[in-house]
């Protein structure tokens, strides 16, 4: 089981593009999205409740910016996804054993807020969640070392758990994360080879898709389950990243800033071709192609372009295409659970897959 081909699902979409003349296909149904998150943190409750405790405890320090600092974005309202899922797969594992899969979550929860913290340095980001950066607060030194704190911290909860595979998966993907952000930090020097799908695809499955990935596969290391599962549920989440991914990148162009917590058209601004830029390329006239050419390539923007660049993705309808595309990804990964049984937890992980489609941040 493995992540579907971007390039084919691209021209799949190419080969229908002018079937809907402008329809709206996403749908009204993101409340329904939103509260199958909430429903799914009900349902996992008592194991949240143990995780944040967790995660408060473990970022302590007598150096008093290192926990005020993290406090600052871990209470910024995030969604606690990737540990969640964590948690979740273990239950569908059937685990109950020690707490272990709570150290677990903890330590995915703590290495993902790492990255934001280093991710926000690396982008200039002055805004995260509706609030101001830790970098705007306290500067890039103070941001970068106490995302180190963090690391250090998650991968002693890992050692702690006392599961070499354990600390296998969650080093690797802490190696493949730190690869796609220099990948990508490369692409934006304005190499011409970055409008190709296989690229795109590469970062955000480094970036993104590697973490949500190991964070289910954890479930069933946890539960001691058999390598089919452990394999079914890394395929669920290396999919469920990627469509994650494709639609925060189609809401960059295509969100509210009030609503996504950052401002849109943050991307463009920093030369990152995504995958709602390639399918405008893809159909765009030769002065198009000019102008994405002019504004991402070379870096060459100014006043009034990022509006020109949001008016070209909706001619071609390149952001609710790009949705199209996450759908694809998410339906890959629900296909993924056919491997266990159905049940109420099955069908949170199910709905998590609907809910990362269907969001507006």
């Amino acid at each position: 089981m493995a992540a579907l081909d971007l390039a084919t699902v691209v021209d799949s979409l190419m080969n229908h593009v002018n079937s809907h003349n402008g329809k709206k296909r996403i749908g009204n149904d993101r409340r329904q999205a939103e509260d199958a998150i909430g429903k799914l943190h009900k349902l996992m409750k008592d194991d949240m409740e143990k995780i944040n405790a967790l995660i408060i405890d473990r970022i302590f320090s007598e150096v008093g910016i290192i926990p005020e600092l993290a406090r600052h974005i871990i209470d910024s309202g995030g969604k606690r996804l990737r540990p969640l899922i964590t948690i979740t797969a273990a239950r569908l594992c059937e685990y109950k054993g020690p707490e272990l899969h709570v150290k677990l979550a903890a330590s995915v929860e703590l290495m993902h807020t790492a990255t934001l913290l280093h991710d926000d340095v690396v982008d200039g980001q002055a805004h995260r969640r509706g609030k101001k950066t830790a970098r705007m607060i306290w500067g890039n030194q103070s941001s970068v070392l106490v995302g180190d704190f963090l690391l250090g911290r998650a991968f002693k909860m890992m050692v702690e758990c006392g599961s070499l595979r354990a600390l296998e998966i969650l080093s690797h993907a802490a190696s493949v994360i730190a690869e796609g952000e220099v990948l990508q930090l490369a692409s934006t020097a304005r190499d011409p080879n970055i409008t190709y799908e296989s690229h795109y695809l590469k970062i955000i499955e480094s970036k993104t898709a590697e973490l949500f990935a190991a964070a289910a596969e954890l479930g069933a290391v946890v539960a001691g389950d058999n390598a089919e599962k452990a394999a079914a549920l890394r395929c669920y989440g290396h999919n469920l990243g990627i469509a994650f991914q494709i639609v925060d990148d189609a809401l960059d162009y295509g969100g509210v800033s009030e609503t996504l917590g950052k401002d849109v058209g943050q991307d463009f601004k920093e030369g990152k071709i995504t995958l709602p830029v390639i399918l405008a390329f893809k159909q765009g006239t030769d002065d198009e192609k000019q102008f994405w050419t002019r504004t991402l390539h070379l870096g060459q923007q100014k006043e009034g372009d990022l509006q020109v660049a949001v008016d070209l993705l909706l001619s071609h309808n390149a952001i609710e295409d790009s949705i199209e595309a996450a759908r694809c990804y998410a339906d890959s990964a629900i296909r993924a659970l056919n491997a266990f049984e159905d049940g109420p937890v099955k069908k949170a992980l199910v709905d998590v897959c609907n809910f990362a489609v269907k969001r507006d941040h």
